[in-house]
């Protein structure tokens, strides 16, 4: 036993997770411990187990998620004895013996297979199980995902927030051993951190999934985080076929939110306009600020093309119009609408709804009805599918809510918006210059 050694732990611990809210680390007293004695500044408090504290135990889940997916160094130990309530109502980590490290790539590869377990990619989620270490390389991808598929589609048709940790690791293990299925030690020392959370859970909360309640601290960090790696997990998410799956990014959004919210998790409360605005306020704050950059830019991206398809849809029902007016009838070819176009209407009203109504009560709940698929468009819609767009984009009362509601946003998010129209006009200039360019070749 080297007590200098988990003293280092303590003093590491403390740098990383002390300043969290809610958490306490005590205090190492280096100059008089040592290998054999280890002197700590004394807690007072209660053990986690001995007292039902959902709350506490919710912020010792996300306070090991900070552990295993920001900073990669971990209390692999947090047994009942070793995390207390303090009489102060904090949480308090104590005994730095047993710690873990937590690189960086098993760090996005298990955020990566979150997120396609949770929206069913299992070809996807087959390749993260070989980057975690969990499948040899040599394992055959596609009977791997038709395993996975089995192991994981009613569970995950059910929403995500009724999943068992426990109950799916142990299905998990009797299906995939035929693919020489193991779990390296790193690995397991994070199973026993999240099944004796969600066990100390269930004892205040009998319906309690420690998977649910971690998905929106999932959902923040992949929107939020600058990594190469994550962002092209996000594009790839959000896109299929060059085409945008808004419905995804809907999901994801909510999902961050709640995890950020005041308002207790279960999401069952009425959705009252004081509520929506509130919604509509959070969005613009993220999608403003340095931390929404990313998406931001997919928005405006996404935005720009509607606003284009809004202009040629525009000019094809005046010009449409125009010509049935005249005295004469004459056929002139006028199909500047195209299915794209239409697609990309429906995508701006989707986006102009979710800003300025807030997310919709069944998007709230997307997580319970498992509902993250994207619901596909169909590319045979009409020309009168557009028209009814058109008309409902028409009305200036959708925009109200969101252009009040940026007057209370801090002052840099503010000067953000401000720049929002020089750049939405640069890329819908963009656009018309590219396909003039285009119709000019062809």
């Amino acid at each position: 036993m080297d007590y200098e050694a988990e003293a280092q732990n303590g003093l590491k611990f403390r740098k990383l997770f002390g300043q969290l809210p809610e958490v306490v680390i005590p205090e190492m007293y280096l100059d008089i411990s040592s290998r054999r004695v280890l002197i700590m500044e004394w807690v007072e408090g209660q053990k986690l187990s001995e007292v039902k504290d959902l709350h506490l135990v919710e912020v010792g889940l996300y306070c090991s998620l900070t552990q295993l997916l920001e900073s990669g160094f971990y209390h692999a130990d947090p047994h009942p004895g070793n995390l207390l309530r303090t009489y102060d109502g904090k949480l308090a980590y104590i005994d730095f013996g047993m710690m873990g490290e937590f690189k960086q790539d098993f760090r996005d590869g298990l955020i990566e297979a979150c997120l396609h377990l949770v929206n069913r990619e299992f070809d996807a989620l087959a390749g993260d199980f070989v980057t975690l270490g969990l499948l040899p390389p040599t394992a055959q991808m596609s009977d791997v995902a038709n395993a996975l598929t089995g192991v994981f589609q009613n569970a995950v048709t059910k929403g995500i927030q009724n999943i068992s940790f426990g109950d799916l690791s142990g299905n998990l293990g009797r299906t995939m051993y035929k693919f020489k299925f193991q779990i390296p030690s790193y690995f397991s020392l994070v199973i026993r951190s999240l099944a004796v959370l969600e066990g100390l859970a269930l004892s205040s909360d009998p319906n309690y999934k420690v998977l649910g309640s971690s998905y929106p601290w999932i959902a923040r960090k992949v929107l939020t985080d600058s990594s190469p790696q994550l962002r092209s997990t996000l594009q790839a998410l959000l896109y299929k076929d060059g085409t945008f799956r808004i419905d995804r990014l809907e999901s994801l959004i909510t999902e961050s939110l709640r995890s950020t919210a005041n308002e207790t998790l279960s999401g069952q409360e009425e959705k009252t306009d004081k509520q929506s605005r509130l919604a509509i306020k959070r969005i613009l704050k993220f999608t403003l600020s340095e931390k929404g950059d990313f998406v931001r830019e997919i928005l405006l991206e996404e935005l720009s093309k509607g606003i284009d398809a809004l202009n040629r849809s525009t000019f094809q029902k005046a010009a449409s119009a125009v010509i049935s007016s005249l005295p004469i009838t004459f056929s002139l070819p006028l199909h500047l609408v195209e299915d794209e176009d239409i697609k990309n209407l429906k995508t701006l009203r989707r986006l102009i709804l979710a800003l300025s109504e807030g997310l919709t009560e069944e998007q709230n709940h997307g997580l319970e009805e498992g509902n993250y698929l994207l619901k596909e468009v169909d590319v045979q819609m009409t020309w009168n599918d557009a028209v009814v767009v058109l008309q409902q984009l028409s009305s200036s009362k959708e925009f109200l809510p969101m252009l009040s509601v940026i007057l209370e946003l801090p002052l840099s998010a503010q000067q953000q918006s401000f720049s929002l129209p020089a750049d939405l006009a640069g890329r819908l200039a963009s656009r018309i210059i590219a396909r003039t360019v285009r119709g000019s070749v062809l």
